[in-house]
């Protein structure tokens, strides 16, 4: 498997100043739904991480994909199977 790059949301951030005018970039929150309800980031694509497999054509291949989580483990771990699944331009969004 490859190594999956990471930011910080500070390399993001710096990256896609304003995520609202970036059409080369989806943010994907694989966080749970209850999850959600505490904390979300307006414009991110959200897929559970157990339904990315069931999910994956509602991702564009030619956009940068920023994986987020929680803590950055499960993140890490969609990104990577997105890698090795073809994906090309995947980040993991760590911490």
């Amino acid at each position: 498997m490859r190594v999956v790059p990471e930011l910080t949301p500070r390399q993001f951030c710096d990256r896609w100043p304003d995520k609202t005018q970036a059409k080369d970039v989806v943010l994907v929150d694989v966080r749970e739904s209850r999850e959600l309800e505490i904390a979300s980031i307006s414009g991110a694509h959200h897929i559970p991480m157990g339904e990315i497999t069931a999910r994956i054509e509602e991702l564009d291949r030619d956009s940068s994909l920023v994986v987020m989580c929680h803590s950055g483990g499960r993140s890490r771990q969609v990104a990577g199977y997105l890698l090795a699944v073809g994906f090309e331009n995947v980040f993991n969004l760590a911490g």
